[in-house]
């Protein structure tokens, strides 16, 4: 069996599971952001009285943190009351961040583990060797209720990626590239893993940024084993025991495809699909209006930093926008500390509340018709940040700040070549 397989048969309470099955598991952890007002009400509706542990699910209030409006202020009131009624051990205010990143960094995510949460980039934990996948408000008001949720066993894809990045070259042009090759149907209900000396070498946020976009190809969850890099986060994190399941030798993958990113250049998805990739060469001097670095797959303490050594000392264009909003109010805190929030409020600028925020086009930098954005999120589908007459252009957090310095899409090697 595959690791994956593993982690559901130990979860399902079976010795093996096979490809196709359908397979109830006790959950280890779920989480449900503050779109999600529906799982309460539909909690109540199936007859729920009590959270089945009440230290074992939690809400994030991200996506509209602080709240926008008043039918937002809203949700977050009745969903506090509910975290209070069924004293929830674990509650995430508008004060902590988006929830892929607080998740992790309470110590709530590790390896063996069954995650689930409403949000589709829940395969961003992966990245700890979990089986974390997303559910809408129904399944999740089950699992409130029972503990438990019943998945058909995927098959597995083995993406292996080798080779060493040149200068200006980031995970979040690694994956693009292999969307753009595979394309965004490439996955469907299928799981990922990812493999390779790439994999091997990388640290905790960039293997975060490559299995948080693995939804984009239609994958159920992703999948990567915990290196070096990541145990020691875990061990600054929890107290959790864990068990990292192995792939067994003789294992099948349903299909196997190998990249070299050696001599990969700097990437960007061009309007309106996630998977129209190109290299950044092929599509520079597209003036931009707005540039955002922040949210699930941008917007850590190692993406700001890229931010910074692009901008440090320099002002952005007067044309340009630049918004940036940690992930979660602790790299808010790391960067100031470091001195990048400064560095780059000096450089032009706006820092707003850990939080989604723009992302998914509710709050804290909205685009206008016949505007251009240049951004480090996942998605840039026509409306994704604001009016359905914008264009969008999915790229590094550095390929993002170079085109803020310019005003236009730039290849950040140039640009780093100061």
């Amino acid at each position: 069996m595959h690791a994956i397989e593993k982690i559901l048969a130990k979860a399902a309470g079976k010795d093996k599971v096979e490809t196709g099955e359908i397979v109830t598991c006790k959950v280890d952890f779920a989480e449900i952001n503050d779109l999600y007002l529906q799982t309460v009400y539909s909690f109540y509706e199936m007859g729920g009285e009590k959270v089945w542990d009440n230290e074992k699910a939690a809400f994030v209030f991200d996506h509209y943190a602080p709240a926008p409006t008043i039918q937002t202020a809203q949700n977050h009131s009745e969903m506090r009351a509910f975290a209070k009624k069924q004293n929830l051990k674990y509650h995430f205010d508008i004060n902590k961040g988006v929830c892929h990143q607080v998740m992790p960094e309470a110590g709530l995510v590790w390896p063996g583990m069954i995650l689930v949460a409403t949000d589709s980039h829940t395969t961003t934990h992966g990245a700890f060797g979990a089986f974390a996948t997303g559910l809408g408000a129904t399944d999740m008001a089950t699992v409130l209720i029972s503990g438990e949720i019943w998945f058909r066993v995927p098959e597995i894809i083995n993406i292996q990626i080798n080779g060493q990045p040149q200068k200006g070259v980031y995970a979040k042009d690694v994956i693009l590239y292999i969307l753009g090759k595979l394309k965004s149907d490439a996955a469907v209900y299928k799981a990922i893993e990812f493999t390779g000396s790439y994999i091997d070498d990388l640290g905790v946020a960039e293997r975060m940024t490559i299995c948080n976009m693995a939804v984009e190809m239609g994958a159920k969850t992703a999948y990567m084993k915990p290196n070096d890099k990541v145990l020691e986060y875990l061990k600054e994190r929890t107290d959790k025991k864990f068990e990292i399941q192995e792939t067994d030798d003789d294992f099948e993958y349903s299909e196997t495809h190998v990249f070299d990113i050696s001599e990969l250049s700097p990437q960007i998805a061009v309007p309106d699909s996630v998977d129209n990739v190109y290299s950044v060469k092929d599509v520079k001097k597209v003036n931009v209006n707005q540039a955002f670095i922040g949210s699930c797959t941008g917007g850590r303490l190692e993406d700001i930093e890229e931010a910074y050594r692009v901008l440090d000392g320099r002002k952005i264009n007067n044309d340009v926008r630049l918004i940036i909003i940690p992930a979660s109010t602790e790299i808010y805190q790391k960067a100031m500390k470091l001195g990048y929030v400064q560095s780059l409020m000096a450089a032009g600028a706006t820092f707003t509340a850990a939080g989604c925020g723009p992302c998914l086009g509710t709050h804290e930098g909205l685009i206008a018709n016949g505007e251009v954005c240049i951004t480090a999120t996942n998605r840039n589908f026509p409306g994704r940040m604001g009016s359905t007459g914008a264009k969008i252009y999915l790229a590094s957090p550095a390929s993002v700040a170079a085109a803020a310095l310019t005003g236009k899409i730039a290849d950040v090697r140039e640009v780093l070549g100061r």
